[in-house]
């Protein structure tokens, strides 16, 4: 039988699609990807038959998948970013289960990552912030009342969010139950894509960037006081390369 390959296909520049990956997309005899999401030019000069899921339901999604493995071909589902969030490949999976298909998960480049290469810095400052949040607003998929925006809000952690710009004066409005109106933001829309676009600003004016800006889907909302590092010198180091810090590897 054959097997099906869950695959990260990167934030969107074509060269940020792992080694992994970019082998089992050449070798698969059918790929079905995220036609309104992954980069087109992914899918150049493959051998497999295409097929893009924007319009598909589940059922038939699963359907080409059990038709592949029991032809003993390779397939491929081509996802955006990395697999492990945001992905919908959980509910294909127990599909899978349920027929005793063989699959595998290939991770992949995360879109929050290459927003914070864009930006040109980490997330996590020492003394600053040392924890990352990704998460959304709630809108037609709901979202536990604990991990409500508002109630991360309070933690002041670096955040990265998803999905959720159509809905900016909402995000506004519940990012500051925790934190400051001065707190640094930053909008980039399609992150690694050629026509990716950085936006930069403290969280009050989040609503006026975003609508002047004329974002309205397919960006990642940035909070938190760690963003201040690529603009400034915070002068918070780490340890690790302290000349006073010893280790095993550095006495």
């Amino acid at each position: 039988m054959g097997i099906i390959y869950f695959v990260g296909a990167g934030p969107g520049d074509p060269e940020l699609i792992t080694l992994k990956g970019r082998r089992l997309l050449d070798a698969a005899d059918v790929v079905i990807y995220a036609g309104s999401l992954v980069n087109p030019e992914l899918l150049k000069n493959i051998k497999a038959v295409i097929y893009d899921s924007a319009k598909m339901n589940l059922d038939e999604i699963v359907s080409i998948m059990k038709e592949a493995a029991l032809s003993e071909k390779t397939l491929v589902r081509l996802h955006t970013g990395d697999t492990s969030f945001y992905s919908a490949i959980s509910e294909q999976i127990e599909r899978l289960r349920t027929l005793n298909i063989q699959y595998e998960v290939v991770p992949g480049v995360s879109s929050a990552m290459a927003g914070a290469a864009a930006l040109g810095q980490e997330l996590t400052i020492p003394e600053i912030s040392q924890t990352v949040i990704f998460t959304r607003l709630e809108g037609r998929t709901p979202v536990p009342e604990a991990e409500q925006l508002r109630e991360l809000a309070r933690h002041k952690a670096s955040m990265v969010i998803f999905l959720s710009v159509g809905m900016i004066e909402k995000v506004k409005k519940e990012l500051l139950e925790g934190y400051s109106e001065d707190t640094p933001i930053a909008v980039i829309e399609k992150a690694s894509w050629p026509e990716q676009r950085l936006f930069r600003g403290v969280l009050k004016d989040i609503e006026k960037i975003v609508h002047d800006g004329g974002i309205k889907k397919t960006a990642l909302i940035y909070v938190g006081d760690s963003l201040k590092a690529s603009q400034i010198s915070l002068g918070k180091e780490s340890r690790l390369y302290d000349k006073n810090f010893h280790h095993e590897y550095r006495k």
